[in-house]
Formats: structure tokens, sequence, C-alpha cells
């Protein structure tokens, strides 16, 4: 029997520290109709720090090119965020061929929502609240924070209900669309529509985008055009690039036993804290880029 190399991150991953709730529904209230025909795939973990009071919360969507992945892969990731004070949230949606965009957007957007009514029972600061994503995970957490459209539903805003978005080698401006099965999940492979970058418009929360030079995936440029849009309508985003980091290592750093990889989570520490620390919202009258070793 094989073993994937979540398989042995997982194995390597401290068990203590937090505490953990699965396959919580967030589509509770629907009946399958309603929920559009899978609501095992609409369930979420969340990752409690052991401790008292309230912790800043990260909501992570998985990558997988929008066709596989499962919220149980990336325990390695959530439990290194939980032992660190953040009460962590790894969320499944729906996958093609089942479904096409943009349903995973909707899935995103009711987790979101959910995350934030709830959150606060399980130990969570809804006012402390970060989408976060690796690869098309990164995807979804920007269409969340920067289209304005998939939260509306939930009486939400993301400038004014989300801390910030956190996003590691994600594609935000990737047409046209080559891959045929991406063609069909897009429907088409030319939609400026299916873009974050497309939705810039000065309103969104403070991001941190982190990619890797040698990423062959997606490729670093998304996260670099994204960094310069978002500046020049005069958001805060703050450009993470490291030379010695391909597609996957962005998200193993995450990981108790890979952590020497690159020291991401500590980004995402001062990224938080930054936000804590200017209320919210904090302002930078040039975008802060870095090449990292």
């Amino acid at each position: 029997m094989g073993y994937s190399a979540a398989d042995i991150v997982n194995a390597l991953t401290p068990s203590g520290g937090y505490s953990v709730v699965s396959s919580q529904s967030y589509c509770e209230g629907l009946d399958r109709e309603d929920a559009g025909g899978s609501p095992t795939r609409r369930s979420l973990d969340i990752y409690t720090p052991d401790g008292t009071g309230t912790f800043p919360v990260i909501v992570f969507f998985y990558g997988g090119s929008w066709q596989s992945g499962e919220k149980e892969i990336y325990r390695f990731a959530a439990a290194s965020l939980a032992r660190r004070g953040y009460v962590t949230v790894v969320s499944d949606y729906r996958l093609y061929p089942e479904v096409r965009y943009p349903a995973f957007l909707e899935d995103a957007a009711q987790a979101v929502a959910w995350v934030k009514g709830n959150i606060a029972t399980f130990g969570g600061d809804a006012g402390r609240l970060f989408v976060m994503g690796h690869s098309a995970g990164a995807y979804i957490a920007a269409m969340v924070a920067i289209d304005r459209r998939w939260l509306a539903p939930h009486d939400l805003v993301p400038s004014r209900d989300l801390a910030g978005l956190i996003g590691l080698s994600g594609p935000y401006d990737f047409l046209p669309i080559r891959d045929r099965t991406l063609i069909e999940i897009f429907g088409g492979a030319s939609r400026p529509e299916t873009q974050p970058i497309s939705y810039v418009t000065g309103d969104e929360p403070p991001a941190l985008l982190i990619t890797g030079l040698l990423d062959g995936a997606v490729f670093s440029g998304n996260s670099k055009r994204l960094a310069e849009r978002l500046h020049a309508v005069g958001s805060t985003v703050t450009l993470k690039t490291f030379w010695n980091l391909g597609h996957l290592e962005t998200v193993g750093a995450l990981s108790s036993s890979l952590r020497f990889v690159a020291p991401i989570l500590g980004d995402i520490d001062r990224f938080v804290e930054a936000v804590a620390e200017a209320g919210g919202h904090p302002s930078a009258k040039r975008p802060s880029e870095e090449l990292c070793a």
C-alpha cells in the first residue's frame, strides 16, 4: 500500500495543543435538493487551540484543480495553525464533475457565513476572520474576499466582515485557459468574469499573497499581477515571493515537519498581527513586496 506525501506529514503532525470537531455541516436546514446533491461535501472540520479566550479564525480552502481534495488531507496545515493560536476551519466543497463554476464559490461563501455566525461557540473571534487557500483554494478564497457577489446572499460584505485574505500559490489571473477540463469547469477559455483580478475595486480586505518562483503549476505572475492591481487601487497587499519554492512547498511549509523550508507560518503571524494593530484594515502607501530566500 502506497503513502502520499500528505499521509507522511500528517503522521508526523503532533496531536496535542488543539481539539477537533469533524464534519460539521454548513448547509444545515437545506434538504438534499436545495443543497445541490452532495451534502457530505458541504462540511468542515474545526481545529481549536488549547487554552482560554477567543482566537483569530482562519477558514482554509485546499487546492486540487477544482476536481479533487478532501479536508482530512490538510490536517497537517490546520493543526500547525491551531497550535499557533488560530481557530482553523478546513472546508470541503463540491467538485467537478458533480459541479462547475460557480458552485464551489457558492459553497465556500456558505461555509464562511456559517463560520461567521457560529465560530464563537468554538472559541473563535468572528471579528478576526481570515480566508485562506492554496492553489485552487486560494482562487476560492480570493473570489470570496474580492468579488462581493458570493457573500452578499448571506448579508456579508468582504471589506466589513473579513479581516484579510491569505493566498498561497493562487491562480488569480489565468486566462486564456488551455486545459480542456478546466475550460469545461469554467464554461469557456476566456471568461474574465471568472477571474479574481477582474473584481478589484479598492474595497478589499488586506491581502497576503505568497508564491514561489519555481512554481510550474500556477506561475508566480498570478500573485504579482493581483498584488499590483490591488496596490493600484489603494488596497493593502503584501507579496512574498520565495525563489526556492515550487507549487506544493508553499502549503507543505505549514507542516510541523517542513516548516524549515520557508517561514510562511511566521509571515502569516505577522500579517494577522498587522491587521490587528491597524484595527482591522492596515494601510500602506506603498506595496510590500519581498523576494525571499
